[in-house]
């Protein structure tokens, strides 16, 4: 019994130790960004790796997305009503508010937030970081303070990107496949209104946020040569999609409660 409060113990200090760490990195991430004129070639480049090169993954994941959602709840409520209906509807709301956001975050952290926790750790593990110090730049200003804005500006727009091709592949499937006429499915679209569709945006940038403090963290923590990096890679995808996953259940809440979506 002792070794397990001991064991515990230690635990409870280690998560203080590292909420503690986080919230330093973002304090100084925050007075960078105010401070610190912007690097904008640095900030260009980290937008390119993060936003442009997920379309391709991002694209497919939407596009079967939205058809999967058309084509499950077409045959459904036809079981039921006879006729699918509602489907645009479905499809809709499902991307909007909830499937948009959260598969465009996981997707990113997979892709991109694996990327900058290597990046950075590898970085880290062979003294560059140091280096950056001796040469009287601050590591966070040259490193983090980048990824931070490039992961706000571009989350998001994938984000809205993803819900346009999502709808699509809807559409294909619902006018092809279930026979529901284009004017009913885009009328369905059409009476959504922005309440979801901010629901949906709001939720990514906090994934955003995440993601990239996520990365950030485990990249300049790492240690140990090559196996560290793996870790800490390791580690920065699956923390970051389990946040992802439970953070969107407190934002559906808290939106919820204040009558967004």
């Amino acid at each position: 019994m002792t070794a397990f409060f001991s064991l515990l113990g230690r635990r409870v200090v280690h998560l203080a130790e590292t909420l503690g760490s986080v919230a330093l990195m973002l304090q100084k991430t925050v007075y960078w960004i105010v401070k610190a004129p912007f690097d904008v070639r640095n900030i260009t480049a980290q937008m390119f790796q993060i936003g442009v090169q997920s379309f391709p993954v991002t694209s497919l994941t939407a596009l079967f997305t939205g058809m999967v959602l058309a084509l499950q709840t077409g045959f459904s409520f036809s079981k039921v009503f006879n006729e699918p209906l509602y489907v645009g509807t479905v499809v809709g709301l499902s991307l909007m508010k909830e499937l948009g956001p959260v598969l465009t975050a996981v997707v990113v952290a997979g892709r991109v937030g694996a990327a900058i926790a290597a990046e950075l750790g590898t970085m880290n593990v062979t003294e560059q970081v140091d280096a950056l110090y001796t040469l009287g730049t601050n590591p966070v200003r040259y490193l983090v303070v980048p990824r931070f804005i490039a992961c706000f500006i571009m989350v998001p727009l994938l984000t809205v990107y993803a819900d346009v091709i999502g709808i699509f592949g809807g559409f294909m499937v619902a006018t092809s496949k279930l026979g529901v006429p284009s004017t009913v499915f885009w009328d369905e679209i059409n009476a959504m209104g922005l309440k979801e569709g901010f629901h949906g945006l709001i939720k990514s940038f906090a994934f955003a946020l995440i993601i990239v403090t996520t990365a950030c963290f485990k990249g300049l923590k790492c240690s140990g040569g090559a196996e560290g990096v793996g870790r800490a890679t390791t580690s920065a995808v699956v923390i970051s999609m389990v946040l992802i996953l439970v953070g969107d259940y407190f934002l559906s809440a808290l939106l919820v409660s204040f009558g967004i979506g």
